[in-house]
């Protein structure tokens, strides 16, 4: 959370701008919103007695008996509230709309409407939008009154075709329903196909497995020809050679004449200390030597003429005969699981050979089987239908009536305000996210991982100081000031010089120093702080303070006391100056000057931040020991890589890293 909150502190000019703009479009938009007025009605529709209830399988049950419902697949209510919705109904009334040619899609027209059920009382809620109050409750009337027409239309297609019904067509649903129970039986008898769900399950799950099966089979062959391949390239052998190379390795004989050989070599060596070449004991060895390296290479030939023999094989399991055991143990195993992934396959054919035989039964089977069903619906729904005395007590239109006129509501709405709303604060989100991770990818805030390319010997978390806590620096020193003096005190600094920077300004250079220092004092040193920050001059003005001759401080060239063992080499360079100082060798000159006289076991000197002055990377010529300071949450990558990346090129030692405002290692042990 403090990353994330130094991140925006970081980029807050930006964030507001973007945000400041966001405001002003969403405002924009907001302004140019319209007004929409509402006109909404209510209709009823009133329930039903009759006594009709018929099971029609799978088309449902057939009842008059509930208000609201005819089947358990049907709905009432919802039935009208399509008839309402319905491009027949709107395009009546869009007709009818004043209004109604400024509308190029019936969609778009649609999208003023808005149709509501309560199926509790079979109550349906209209509500109508318009730019005006008279044109909202003019839409909501031809509403009703095409939806009423469409109603009339409706019943009277319907009343036409339920008289059309007659027992000869219930004989004929009859007659179709029992030819088509018998196809089914036979088709089930000729095809063998009981439970299609259940066979296609069990063949589908074992081309699954057989498949999982197969995959792991090639997987292992991969995995065992990878490893034949790099063994292969590390013996610089191929299988071929490798075989041969084994056998002659395990021929005891071959291995006999190299020992032998071996020996030779040996007592050669020794008689050669001793006799010239011409020696005739020497002879006689290089003669046997001979006779035995023929006939190992006759070994050799025996075993292969063709391909290249590694003869320096032998049976030691620790040698190269077990690599290449292991290499032809590999490929074995590559090329017995390769044969396993084929039989597998050939399998995995028949399968789903036999497999692609049962859709097209299952297909017939289903489609009889629906066939039956539907035939059977068809059927119980015509025997229900001649049994009821009184249709119209069926009708699937019933007598819709209005329960309320259309009223306009007092004030208008606008809907689009919240949506404008909702989308300038995700614009606002979004925006000020991406512009964070851009900007950040530019230059991100450091983080421990950043510096873990470099080692540094030293590496101390301060913990972040109050204003009220610097003060008392020179009094009196916290924990880990004194840990970095101890650790600063076992260095071995040359001319017990020490320049303290940093990347950037405001990351504490001069409150470390001044901590150091009081730290290095306490440890019984005799330090002297050197305001090596030419161009700001920020450790003289605070330790002028403590100087009865403050006033004069800016023009001394020679320390002065601050405490006892604690003095202060102060500013004294003219500004547009500064590069001659420490070009000329006039810094070098001072501080040598300032060391030599009064005696000090440390010089510390508090510099101006590296990337932003071109003077603190040459002063290291003269003070080639550093000691960097960084501070989460305000240093940045490129500024902290790009100075480090100075003071190397410059041949500094960075003898130490202090993290500023830190109150743990944890997280920093890496970068040691």
């Amino acid at each position: 959370m403090a990353k994330i909150s130094a991140i925006v502190t970081k980029h807050w000019k930006v964030l507001f701008g973007w945000n400041v703009l966001v405001g002003l479009v969403g405002t924009g938009a907001i302004a140019r919103v319209p007004k929409i007025w509402s006109a909404s009605t209510q209709l009823i529709m009133p329930g039903r007695g009759s006594n009709l209830d018929a099971n029609l399988g799978e088309l449902g049950y057939l009842r008059n008996s509930e208000p609201n419902f005819y089947s358990s697949q049907f709905n009432a209510l919802k039935l009208q509230e399509a008839i309402l919705n319905s491009d027949a109904v709107l395009k009546k009334v869009q007709e009818l709309d004043p209004q109604g040619n400024e509308f190029s899609e019936l969609g778009q027209y649609k999208s003023l409407f808005n149709v509501s059920l309560n199926e509790e009382t079979s109550i349906i809620s209209l509500t109508v939008s318009a730019a005006n109050p008279e044109l909202a409750r003019l839409r909501a009337s031809n509403l009703i009154q095409a939806y009423q027409q469409r109603l009339n239309q409706l019943r009277q297609t319907n009343k036409t075709a339920r008289q059309q019904l007659s027992r000869n067509e219930l004989e004929a649903a009859k007659q179709n329903l029992r030819n088509l129970q018998l196809a089914l039986a036979r088709f089930k008898q000729s095809s063998g196909l009981v439970d299609s769900q259940s066979q296609t399950q069990g063949i589908v799950t074992t081309i699954n497995n057989l498949t999982s099966t197969q995959a792991e089979a090639l997987a292992q062959a991969k995995y065992s020809e990878n490893q034949a391949n790099v063994l292969a390239n590390r013996l610089n052998i191929s299988p071929p050679e490798a075989i041969d190379s084994l056998e002659l390795g395990e021929n005891k004989d071959y291995q006999f004449i190299r020992s032998k050989i071996a020996e030779l070599d040996v007592e050669i060596k020794q008689k050669q200390a001793i006799y010239t070449d011409e020696h005739p004991s020497i002879q006689n060895l290089m003669t046997q030597r001979q006779q035995l390296q023929n006939q190992m290479e006759k070994y050799v030939n025996q075993v292969s003429q063709t391909n290249k023999i590694d003869t320096n094989v032998n049976s030691d399991k620790q040698g190269r005969a077990s690599l290449i055991q292991q290499m032809l143990l590999a490929e074995s195993e590559a090329s017995s699981n390769r044969k396993k992934a084929a039989q597998i396959q050939s399998k995995l054919q028949q399968l789903q050979a036999n497999l692609s035989l049962i859709p097209n039964k299952q297909a017939k089977l289903a489609e009889l089987i629906q066939q039956v069903e539907l035939a059977e619906g068809v059927y119980k729904g015509l025997v229900a239908q001649v049994q009821q005395t009184n249709i119209d007590s069926f009708d699937s239109y019933p007598n819709v009536q209005l329960l309320e006129a259309p009223k306009i509501e007092l004030k208008a709405s606008s809907p689009k305000i919240i949506l404008t709303l909702l989308n300038a604060v995700l614009a606002s989100f979004i925006g000020s996210a991406a512009m964070i991770l851009l900007l950040e990818r530019r230059n991100p805030l450091l983080s421990p991982k950043d510096l873990q390319n470099i080692k540094f010997p030293i590496v101390v978390p301060i913990p972040k100081l109050s204003n009220s806590a610097i003060k008392h620096l020179l009094n009196e020193t916290d924990i880990e000031f004194q840990r970095l003096a101890s650790a600063i005190s076992l260095q071995s600094l040359e001319d017990r010089r020490l320049l303290i920077t940093s990347a950037i300004a405001g990351e504490g250079k001069t409150s470390v120093t001044i901590g150091l220092a009081t730290a290095l004092v306490e440890l019984g040193f005799r330090v002297l702080v050197v305001d090596g920050n030419f161009r700001q001059g920020e450790l003289s003005k605070y330790l002028s303070k403590y100087l009865s001759y403050g006033r004069e401080i800016s023009n001394s060239e020679r320390p002065l006391p601050i405490k006892a063992n604690l003095d202060l080499l102060p500013n004294f360079v003219t500004e547009g100056k500064i590069l001659d100082f420490v070009n000329q060798g006039r810094f070098e000159k001072a501080l040598a000057f300032a060391q030599l006289r009064g005696e000090y076991d440390y010089v510390l000197v508090d510099s101006a931040a590296v990337s932003t002055t071109s003077e603190t990377a040459l002063m290291t010529s003269v003070v080639t020991n550093v000691l960097f300071v960084v501070r989460p949450g305000n240093s940045y990558t490129n500024s902290v890589n790009y100075s480090l990346e100075q003071l190397i090129n410059h041949k500094a030692n960075i003898v130490g890293l202090v993290v500023n405002s830190t109150e743990s290692i944890s997280g920093l042990v890496g970068i040691r």
